[in-house]
């Protein structure tokens, strides 16, 4: 029931024309000289070390792509088309740098408000169920529950399928979340892999993402792959679980919900376990009134849902008990349920 955003990738005529490619940071870390990944003794802690050894990884990373994109220039035959795109390379790199400094601030803040204990969460058999019955009420899964939501000129549409995924020892199950512009066109396909622990907290074990583009002159004008970012799964290549929701959540808490440094890094603070409309709390800003007075009855769970690994980017998600995510606010944009399959109130919509 996450409402993802798409990323936009950039196309070979902008990597030609000096702009940064996109890679995986956590790479980078693998190059790096030990002595740049020892811990500094004078640091608060692991947070907060993590998080300077990802800001080196980040400047590492910039300088690489510049080179490349340099390099990329250096093939083309006019020498005005060479200066352009050199300049280009030039502007993309400097963006980098200062991308790479917003990033570190916002880690840096995390660290301060969630505390610098090491991120590696216990993930074993033992602490999950393997029955999906709604066991979590803000986040609700049984199969062939499926949501439909609207807003900022796309459609959303995820269904839980009848399919598991075991992932270190635990059966995951397998939600689809298909992204779609006004048009129809397929911008988002994704399989999320959830669980349910023993004390119903919603657990998220990875992702399957695949982004997709159409391109002019196509005959016939079909969907590309073209960025499978963000994907990650529990155990591999250092990524980790988290959790996507609690099963009583309480006021103030910050956590991650996904750990996958630079690719995956999703994170939450419970701003509210019992909003409802008008209720003083100041969570009204550009909710629908009428939406709102349906789902919640002084119960829902209102989040702020942010990612680590970007600038920016953060958005306020309303939970109902029994339905799960019923709004999104990202700024002025709104992203909300049109129907659902799984509560009697859907059919008010």
């Amino acid at each position: 029931m996450v409402v993802r955003r798409p990323v936009r990738t950039h196309s070979s005529t902008q990597i030609a024309a000096g702009a940064l490619p996109v890679r995986r940071l956590a790479a980078v870390l693998l190059i790096l000289p030990m002595a740049l990944l020892t811990p500094n003794p004078g640091a608060a802690g692991p947070c907060q070390e993590s998080a300077r050894q990802a800001r080196k990884a980040c400047k590492f990373d910039v300088k690489d792509n510049f080179w490349e994109s340099v390099a990329i220039c250096t093939h083309l035959s006019s020498d005005g088309a060479r200066v352009a795109c050199e300049a280009n390379a030039q502007d993309a790199r400097d963006e980098g740098t200062e991308e790479c400094r917003g990033i570190f601030s916002g880690r840096m803040d995390f660290c301060s408000a969630s505390g610098e204990v090491r991120y590696d969460p216990s993930f074993s058999a033992g602490m999950f169920t393997d029955v999906f019955n709604n066991n979590n009420p803000y986040w609700p899964l049984a199969v062939g529950n499926r949501w439909v939501l609207e807003g900022d000129g796309e459609t959303v549409v995820v269904e839980v399928l009848n399919e598991t995924k075991r992932i270190a020892g635990v059966d995951c199950i397998v939600v689809n979340d298909v992204v779609s512009d006004e048009d129809g066109q397929l911008i988002e396909d994704t399989d999320d892999w959830y669980a349910y622990a023993t004390n119903n907290d919603a657990w998220y074990c990875g992702e399957n993402a695949k982004d997709y583009e159409y391109f002019p002159g196509d005959q016939p004008s079909v969907a590309e792959l073209v960025k499978i970012d963000g994907s990650f799964k529990h155990g591999v290549e250092g990524a980790k679980a988290g959790v996507q929701m609690w099963a009583s959540p309480t006021p103030g808490q910050i956590y991650r919900q996904e750990f996958s440094l630079a690719n995956a890094e999703d994170g939450a603070e419970v701003l509210s376990s019992n909003y409802s409309y008008g209720d003083g709390s100041g969570l009204d800003r550009r909710v629908p009134q009428a939406l709102a007075e349906l789902f919640c009855n002084n119960d829902c769970v209102v989040t702020r849902e942010f990612n680590l690994s970007e600038v920016g980017g953060e958005a306020l998600k309303y939970y109902s008990p029994g339905v799960g995510v019923f709004l999104e606010v990202d700024g002025r944009k709104v992203v909300q349920l049109v129907d659902c399959s799984h509560d009697v109130r859907c059919e008010q919509l």
